[in-house]
């Protein structure tokens, strides 16, 4: 108890004798913290955006009619597929859409045009929702191993890759946009790991060069502590505790910034009213920023005073 009392008076010590240093370092993890607290959070929302767009992919299974397949397929047929589709385990639930309830649903999206129609031009059809998004491919692809049109199946949307339907205009279409999202989200993973594994190292290397200029001016002082038999840690442990008390007063100071700015300036934004659209609760980005700023106040010292220790 003594002695970390003595490494911590003088981490103190040493903190109030280079005001500079110490006001460098602080604005150093200040900077990065906020920046880190901002990736979080925008990077968990854009990421909660993805995960709400892939919900809403879908395999649409469109049942034949006389006007496009000469023939209208038959309860037996419909029945038929609902059951292969229960059975498949990439399904997570299968929607019926009669083509009545199709047309009165087109009807309150686009009254003007469906209005006029002489007759009901829509098909029966399922929607099939996966368990993940991912699976998409893989259930239109079991659709068309049973084979299209004699289970009085007119198409799939997306369709199965590389079957006839991919290379319609709207099988096409269908396909890329799917496919799309899921690309996107697949990146916005890797975009988000990225920004933050170099941010953090970004920082890290900053707090270590503010930090070295400190232990550079004391460096003879590191050397006679050697000389007398001081243990490494015993002159490691000031330099440690002067960085996680950096790393720490930085990490409040962009926590009350980001605590302005939450209260400021969200109020003002209003980029999608969907409820399941959301960032990480805001406490978690608090422990987040708090825990990467002492340990970027800690591993910024230690990481700086190894090549002092070597007398």
């Amino acid at each position: 108890m003594t002695r970390f009392r003595t490494i911590a008076g003088e981490a103190v010590r040493s903190l109030g004798a280079n005001l500079s240093t110490t006001f460098a370092a602080t604005t150093t993890v200040l900077i990065g913290m906020f920046m880190l607290g901002l990736v979080v959070g925008l990077g968990s929302w854009a990421l909660s955006l993805s995960d709400h767009y892939k919900k809403q992919l879908l395999v649409n299974v469109y049942f034949c009619t006389d006007l496009r397949c000469g023939h209208e397929a038959k309860q037996s047929q419909i029945n038929q597929v609902h059951n292969t589709l229960v059975n498949m385990k990439q399904v997570r639930e299968v929607k019926f859409v009669s083509k009545a309830d199709a047309l009165a649903q087109e009807r309150k999206k686009h009254p003007a045009m469906v209005n006029q129609l002489p007759y009901n031009p829509f098909p029966n059809a399922f929607k099939v929702y996966p368990k993940q998004a991912e699976q998409i491919d893989a259930i239109s692809t079991q659709l068309s191993d049973k084979g299209l049109g004699v289970q009085g199946i007119e198409s799939v949307c997306p369709p199965a890759p590389g079957t006839k339907a991919s290379r319609s205009a709207t099988g096409e279409s269908c396909s890329r946009i799917s496919h799309r999202v899921l690309s996107v989200a697949r990146y916005l993973w890797i975009v988000v790991l990225i920004a933050f594994i170099v941010l953090l190292v970004s920082s890290t290397l900053l707090v270590a060069n503010t930090i070295r200029l400190s232990i550079f001016a004391r460096r003879r002082e590191i050397e006679v502590m050697k000389l007398v038999g001081a243990t490494n840690w015993f002159v490691r442990g000031p330099f440690m505790i002067e960085g996680l008390l950096c790393g720490l007063a930085g990490a409040v100071a962009a926590i009350i910034l980001l605590v302005l700015g939450r209260t400021l300036f969200m109020p003002l934004i209003h980029l999608t009213s969907a409820s399941d659209i959301h960032a990480w609760p805001f406490g978690l980005h608090v422990l987040i920023v708090l825990v990467a700023g002492l340990a970027l106040g800690a591993a910024g010292s230690g990481l700086t005073i190894r090549r002092f220790l070597q007398v």
